[in-house]
């Protein structure tokens, strides 16, 4: 009996609780879908209610929040992207600047007697 008693504290302390947390995450994953259930989709988007006369319920306060963040993130988006257009055209330009001065100093310099300065009279 006390050795049914210290398998089962020992069964017991092994047990965690983590792995069923994660359950299914990255089969969820795979599907290109949100690793917790509940992290967005038609049950946390959608309205859990409408009115019988069709009306679409008001807004709730998660949704707004959600809403918010997106359109948050979206402005950030947009504003990075504008900021990378304008780093990518000024550095073009920048290339565009050194390759014409590159090549008036590697061009072909003139030769002969007009390189010549004249000598000093005596």
């Amino acid at each position: 009996m006390a050795a049914l008693g210290i398998w089962l504290s020992l069964g017991v302390r092994r047990l965690h609780c983590s792995a069923a947390a994660r359950a299914g995450s990255r089969w969820r994953l795979q599907q290109g879908l949100a690793a917790n259930p509940s992290g967005y989709g038609p049950l946390t988007e959608l309205p859990d209610w409408s009115f019988a006369d069709g009306r679409p319920a008001p807004p709730m306060k998660g949704q707004l929040r959600r809403k918010a963040q997106r359109e948050k993130l979206a402005r950030r988006v947009v504003l990075l992207t504008q900021e990378m257009d304008a780093g990518l055209q000024a550095w073009k330009l920048k290339q565009q600047k050194l390759e014409e001065e590159r090549k008036q100093e590697n061009g072909l310099k003139p030769k002969g007697i007009s390189l010549r300065s004249p000598l000093p009279h005596q």
